[in-house]
């Protein structure tokens, strides 16, 4: 019971601390983030007063100004001030370039031909006028503009004539635009906010333009006189509702929360403060606290997540020393088990290995018995084929005996010219037995090596000349409408021989019986492969077209074959990676088969 009360109160102080670490870590987090955005806006600025800086003093050496200054009743001085300083506005890209004698009175400037031209008005009260004269040397002021009523930098430097002596001012206001519009918040938070404060704590630079001119100093009274006043003319400067609280623990001096009301809703901020150069500025980064309220819940997850991990781990180690000797028995009874459970599964695995050794044993005398049914149904169409061989070769051997018995009368007489054309005629219809023969031959071999590039016409030629030898091809019109280029195409050409031979062998048995029979072979290119057509106009295919793929289904009679034929061409097709189909026509009676084989690497 007390090891219980011990883990509660263990558990509670590891939560508050996980909150107050989550706290330290995200205000650190915030912090950070908060430096870095005023680091490089305040980079930002710096490089924009670097940049205008130098300008109004390399003004000043200008000798028109000098001049100006020097006779302000020449008319024609002052207008080429007046010119001079209008080129000068457009080329550095200032808002206004004006020329003040030592009262403050403005002499020339670069809009002196606008209705609110500066000239003629005395800018004595300005600080830029008052520092420049009194110091010698540059200054930098940022005020309203009374005329135009935009905010802007005032760069101003004395113009000196050749013993150095001060005649008269010249300044340059550049406006502030762009100076709030490079101003982005930061990706990684959602609130984030900014306000440039002068010296009185008035901003005139904000992220919301609902800042702009409000005080975010409300309780103090310093520097808020007449100087200021005259900066904002025409402003109310009120006082912002916002409430300075405690720097969260281990922050810089730079930090502090604040909370801000406005519209009724109240917003809590971490604020970092950051001086920019060369003037009383003061950035202002505001950046909602919402996200440390996520670091501390993710802290306290964290916090409980480890505190129960330890705890568990402690009933762990607790339990494990009260079981060590029970483990130690059930670890002798579990490598009894193993040992038991290993002799099994050796067992199971020699099993195993034999089944694997008997299938592949089986399925090499499966693809032998697929070579031999294919070598025997081609063996089968020879034998079929054979009458029709010895009616093309008995009338070849009948003429040559002919022609040899004239070629021995031709000698006796002495007709030698006789005996040589008999002699060739012989040749030739020698010639003739032995192509008949080769393409037999060949077609009876087995294929003997892995697909390639083959030219699917010539397949086709060699089938046509094997069932021309057929007498049950006599009187039919077979239309070979053969490509006039070379069709290649991926295969084997005895494989697609015997598969032509087939299909073709079939369609001369389908137009048995009719008037006019006719069987048509076509090439045509699709999509990356060709498709051949054999078409006949015979009685056409049974209703399912499917089947007459199966083995041993046949429409046909014993004596023309044993329905494996259309079987064997599609295995033979498919090996070959094409396709082989059947359908009847739709344009006339009778059946087509498409043989569809790919193109050739790299032929489109």
């Amino acid at each position: 019971m007390s090891y219980r009360i011990g883990a509660v109160v263990l558990f509670a102080l590891t939560l508050a601390a996980s909150w107050w670490l989550g706290g330290w870590a995200g205000y650190r987090q915030v912090e950070q983030e908060s430096l870095e955005e005023a680091f490089r806006y305040r980079q930002l600025v710096a490089n924009e007063l670097n940049r205008y800086l130098p300008i109004p003093e390399l003004m000043a050496e200008h000798p028109l100004l000098a001049e100006a200054l020097r006779a302000p009743q020449d008319a024609g001085a002052i207008l080429r001030a007046n010119e001079e300083m209008q080129r000068m506005a457009t080329i550095v890209g200032s808002s206004d370039v004006y020329l003040m004698d030592l009262t403050g009175l403005t002499i020339a400037a670069n809009n002196y031909l606008q209705s609110d031209s500066f000239v003629g008005r005395n800018f004595s009260f300005r600080p830029y006028f008052s520092e420049a004269v009194a110091s010698g040397g540059a200054a930098i002021y940022f005020a309203l503009g009374l005329m135009s009523g935009e905010r802007g930098l005032y760069f101003s430097h004395p113009v000196r004539d050749h013993d150095g002596r001060v005649l008269g001012i010249i300044s340059v206001k550049v406006l502030v635009h762009e100076l709030e519009s490079q101003w982005h918040r930061p990706a990684a938070l959602r609130e984030a906010e900014m306000v440039v404060l002068d010296g009185a704590g008035i901003s005139f630079l904000a992220s919301r333009p609902r800042w702009l001119y409000r005080d975010f100093q409300p309780d103090s009274a310093a520097n808020k006189g007449s100087q200021t006043l005259e900066r904002y003319p025409r402003r109310q400067l009120l006082p912002i509702a916002i409430d300075y609280l405690d720097r969260p623990f281990g922050l810089s001096d730079q930090s502090v929360r604040v909370r801000l009301t406005e519209d009724g809703e109240v917003r809590e901020f971490l604020s970092v403060r950051t001086p920019l150069p060369r003037m009383d500025w003061v950035l202002q980064v505001m950046v909602g606290t919402r996200p440390v309220l996520w670091i501390r819940l993710g802290f306290v997850v964290g916090g409980a997540a480890l505190f129960f991990g330890c705890f568990l781990a402690w009933l762990y180690l607790r339990e494990r020393y009260r079981r060590e000797a029970e483990l130690a028995l059930r670890g002798e009874q579990l490598e009894q088990r193993v040992a038991e459970r290993t002799a099994d599964l050796e067992r199971s695995n020699a099993q195993l290995m034999a089944e694997i050794a008997e299938r592949e044993k089986a399925q090499d005398e499966l693809r032998e018995t697929q070579q031999e049914l294919i070598q025997a149904a081609k063996l089968a169409v020879l034998g079929q084929m054979s009458a029709g061989l010895n009616h093309e070769m008995n009338q070849p051997l009948t003429a040559i005996q002919a022609y040899a018995r004239n070629s021995r009368r031709f000698l006796e007489r002495g007709a030698s010219d006789m005996v040589d054309a008999n002699l060739n005629e012989i040749i030739v219809l020698c010639d003739k037995m032995a192509e008949l023969t080769r393409q037999f031959k060949v077609f009876a071999r087995k294929s003997e090596g892995p697909p390639s590039s083959v030219d699917l016409r010539l397949a086709i030629d060699a089938a046509l000349k094997i069932i021309g030898a057929q007498t049950a091809s006599e009187g039919i019109d077979f239309d070979w409408q053969r490509p006039a280029d070379a069709v290649m195409c991926h295969g084997d050409l005895i494989r697609v021989e015997q598969v032509m031979v087939n299909l073709l062998a079939n369609a001369v048995q389908a137009v048995e019986g009719v008037d006019q029979p006719a069987i048509t072979i076509d090439i045509a290119s699709d999509d990356g492969c060709w498709r051949c057509r054999v078409r006949d106009n015979g009685s056409g295919l049974p209703a399912d077209t499917e089947q007459i793929f199966e083995p041993f289904y046949t429409t046909k009679s014993m004596k023309q074959g044993l329905g494996l034929g259309l079987s064997i061409s599609r295995q033979i097709v498919d090996a070959l990676g094409g396709s082989l189909t059947g359908r009847n026509r739709a344009d006339s009676p009778g059946a087509e088969f498409v043989l569809t084989l790919n193109k050739r690497e790299g032929e489109e």
